[in-house]
């Protein structure tokens, strides 16, 4: 039998599962991979036995529990001063890589371009391709890794159907602020460009600052599909439910690849979260202060190292400059480091389309103090 082409040729072991299988191998601390080594909130986790036990367990609605999209509207307004109609506006998905998909499958077709801004999450390019566009790559560079608006408005095209933004963003630890988006707003005046904004980190931004969400800019919100995620609020990466908020007309059309890639989430987990969120509003104001005292921990402990450390403006993820450590690529950097000093990172390289070396590895320190010490004890000998 022949069998057909394979439509991604070039795709692989993401560098996620490569790291953590070589950490698994060689026994090191695991800072590659963005999950949390502590469980969520105690009153989360109780009450999805609770919610099993009063029946449950039988498919959600497409578009997700109506008691969880109307605590999701009743947070956007809180936070970000948005009204929204959680009937019509709102879709629960099972995991932000799964909104992202959907996102891009609605409106992204044959002969499109999209726009990425590299380092860019893995996730994005296989679902443009996939949909028979071209990602448009858009590379952000140190130390700043902010974003050059003119290279973007160099790059819209007549094809130019979606811009993917990502913010607080993965994997450098940075930020958009209220100018980049009024840059943004700017530059799709007049146009019928759809803005994708991957905003899973939105409660995770440091130093008194705010997340500048699209929810709080009318003009991009009218274009826009915003996912974040569960996961990354209340510790629970593997319940895999996320979230998409969009305009009707969007949603509508988001909703239509949706119900027929998973239909509906979790019908447990997805009550547990709304019953949560009613209860405890101020989880998600307290996460900054929480993930800060971990990011400052971490880069303290490391203030002995040779490593150059410019803290995360968001995210649990903190990038360390080692160019004073060695001239390797990323690459055989971070493995070399795994098996001399059993401590697992991420390189950038492969989030940029040719391998862009930046000289910048990323931890994750979303971890325990105990986990993070022992690493940074090992990390400042090198």
């Amino acid at each position: 039998m022949h069998y057909p082409t394979s439509k991604l040729p070039d795709v692989g072991l993401t560098i996620f599962s490569h790291m953590s299988a070589l950490a698994a191998e060689y026994q090191a601390i695991n800072l590659s991979q963005g999950f949390p080594d502590f469980d969520g909130p105690n009153e989360l986790l109780s009450s999805v036995g609770k919610q099993i036990a009063a029946g449950a367990n039988q498919y959600a609605p497409m578009a997700g529990l109506l008691s969880l999209r109307e605590a999701i509207a009743a947070k956007i307004n809180r936070c970000y001063g948005r009204i929204l109609d959680p009937a019509a506006e709102i879709t629960v998905t099972s995991g932000a890589t799964e909104a992202i998909y959907a996102a891009i499958s609605a409106v992204v077709r044959n002969g499109d371009e999209v726009i990425v801004f590299d380092p860019a999450y893995d996730s994005y390019e296989p679902a443009i391709r996939l949909n028979g566009a071209t990602a448009v790559h858009i590379p952000l560079l140190p130390p700043s890794f902010a974003v050059n608006w003119s290279e973007v408005a160099a790059a819209i095209s007549p094809r130019t159907r979606m811009i993917i933004i990502n913010t607080p963003h993965n994997p450098t630890g940075t930020t958009l602020s209220d100018a980049d988006l009024s840059q943004l707003e700017q530059l799709l005046a007049n146009t019928d460009i759809v803005l994708l904004s991957d905003e899973v980190y939105e409660h995770i931004v440091f130093d008194g600052e705010i997340h500048q969400s699209i929810n709080r800019f009318p003009r991009l919100a009218e274009r826009s599909f915003i996912v974040s995620s569960f996961g990354k609020t209340y510790h629970i990466t593997g319940w895999k439910i996320g979230y998409c908020v969009a305009p009707k007309a969007l949603m509508q059309e988001m909703q239509k690849v949706h119900q027929f890639l998973t239909f509906s989430t979790s019908t447990p987990l997805q009550a547990a979260i709304a019953e949560f969120m009613v209860d405890h509003p101020e989880h998600d104001e307290q996460l900054p202060a929480f993930y800060q005292q971990k990011r400052d921990y971490l880069n303290l402990s490391l203030s002995d190292s040779r490593f150059h450390i410019s803290p995360a403006a968001g995210t649990y993820f903190q990038l360390l400059k080692y160019s004073e450590i060695s001239d390797l690529p990323d690459l055989e950097f971070v493995t070399s480091l795994l098996k001399t000093a059993g401590v697992a990172a991420i390189p950038l390289s492969p989030f940029y389309q040719h391998g862009q070396q930046t000289g910048y590895i990323r931890l994750c320190f979303a971890k325990g103090e105990a986990t993070l010490a022992a690493a940074a004890e090992r990390l400042c000998k090198i």
